[in-house]
């Protein structure tokens, strides 16, 4: 009983998403005596799910945070897990398997209203006894019901992504962590120290708008305009990491914020994510596209300058025929763009 209203206290203790599943994943595993719990992610791209690990405890380890080997795949297609796949369809509480060697998965989707973009997965060498299933349940309703609790503050109310505000408080922890870090990269809550990384890793924002989005709600109306935007946070979801973070910023104008990656990975996320947008058939409308301006975050920089040369990577990208993913500093150093001067006192917060 201790040990649970201890786990309860640090559930309950969190204003973030990803200590929240740090914590819930941590107390699931420790009660039912698992050999690994995870959260994962539910994501539907064109029509089909995907899932994907955001986070992972393992017997005997701290609980960390999981990066996917291939940072632009939306994950593994659910028809990997055809009793998760049963109980989604059918919008069941929970499901379990028992493969050949005799271990028992059991998933546990999180429904808010009729979707569930959020699953927890618990693996045990032994069957799951009712007490603990019980238990396990009781942990997952807490978190649910927190989870939805940071939603209303943090998230924007048509799209579901994180709002501008949580956007200035995670750049504003994203540059101090940026800056006391030896090798300039943040480490997530959970995961651990990391020795060594290559001088190329660097965080990232990117600037997203959706091309002549006012013709679509002058030709369409506004609530398929508002239909495009919700569509197309779906794709940001499923296009980005798990770490990554992504904001509506207001009105057709989104920002993402990529963890600790190369250039050239980066570029192939963000690239990834556009290409989805330009396959994707939106209903009524048909087709539409995004441009996007991105820039590496350097803890020197003013937050407004930092969001300054990405909005002018994207400026680059719509008046040079849209549908386009431009780097600043590319853009600079082939002498398309000046240098946007840095103004340390300027207000961003």
């Amino acid at each position: 009983m201790d040990s649970l209203l201890k786990h309860m206290v640090d559930m309950t203790g969190h204003r973030d998403h990803t200590m929240l599943d740090i914590s819930v994943i941590s107390a699931v595993q420790e009660l039912a005596g698992a050999s690994r719990a995870r959260v994962l992610t539910l994501a539907n791209v064109r029509g089909y799910v995907y899932v994907r690990p955001r986070a992972v405890v393992v017997a005997g380890h701290a609980a960390r945070m999981e990066e996917s080997p291939d940072p632009g795949s939306p994950g593994e297609p659910i028809a990997r897990f055809p009793a998760l796949e049963r109980c989604i369809a059918r919008r069941e509480m929970s499901a379990d398997e028992v493969d050949e060697e005799g271990k028992h998965t059991l998933w546990l989707p999180i429904w808010l209203g009729e979707k569930a973009d959020t699953c927890l997965e618990i693996v045990n060498p032994t069957p799951y006894t009712a007490d603990t299933v019980h238990v396990i349940r009781g942990i997952v309703s807490v978190y649910k019901n927190f989870q939805n609790l940071l939603d209303y503050s943090e998230r924007d109310s048509l799209t579901g992504l994180l709002n501008r505000k949580t956007f200035d408080d995670q750049l504003a922890k994203m540059l101090l962590a940026a800056g006391t870090e030896p090798d300039g990269l943040t480490l997530l809550p959970g995961e651990p120290e990391r020795r060594q990384h290559t001088d190329e890793e660097k965080q990232w924002l990117a600037v997203v708008d959706v091309d002549h989005f006012k013709h679509v709600n002058d030709r369409f109306g506004h609530l398929y305009g508002d239909e495009v935007l919700i569509l197309i946070a779906n794709l940001l979801t499923s296009s980005f990491r798990a770490q990554d973070r992504v904001f509506r910023f207001g009105g057709e104008e989104f920002v993402v914020l990529l963890r600790s990656t190369t250039l050239d990975n980066a570029g192939k996320i963000i690239d990834r994510f556009r290409m989805n947008v330009e396959q994707h058939d939106f209903p009524q409308v048909g087709k539409v596209t995004v441009s996007v301006g991105f820039v590496a975050i350097s803890p020197v920089e003013a937050p407004v300058v930092i969001l300054g040369r990405a909005d002018q990577a994207l400026y680059f990208a719509k008046s040079h025929g849209r549908n386009m993913a431009c780097h600043y500093d590319e853009l600079v150093s082939s002498g398309l763009l000046q240098a946007v001067e840095s103004n340390d006192t300027a207000e961003f917060f």
